[in-house]
């Protein structure tokens, strides 16, 4: 199942890991330490992210290591650049 990107940056908690994820690639952990939500709460928002593929997740041993995909913006960006034009 696909989160439409729109829905997905609706909500202020995914705008902020997306911010976070911009500057660098983080864990679940290094993120929920920035929110006043739970780990699994995160975890259930970097899931909508994905899903919505606005990020992507990479193993590394134990960890996982989220991503910004800027590819993943590019319906987003469009739909907004057309009213620049």
């Amino acid at each position: 199942m696909t989160m439409d990107a729109f829905q997905a940056i609706a909500d202020p908690n995914r705008r902020y890991l997306l911010e976070e994820l911009r500057r660098q690639p983080r864990t679940v952990n290094e993120l929920a330490e920035g929110l006043p939500i739970s780990r699994p709460a995160v975890s259930q928002h970097l899931k909508a992210l994905l899903e919505s593929r606005l990020v992507s997740v990479e193993t590394q041993g134990t960890r996982r290591i989220y991503t910004v995909r800027t590819d993943g913006f590019t319906h987003l960006n469009l739909w907004v650049d057309q009213f620049w034009s």
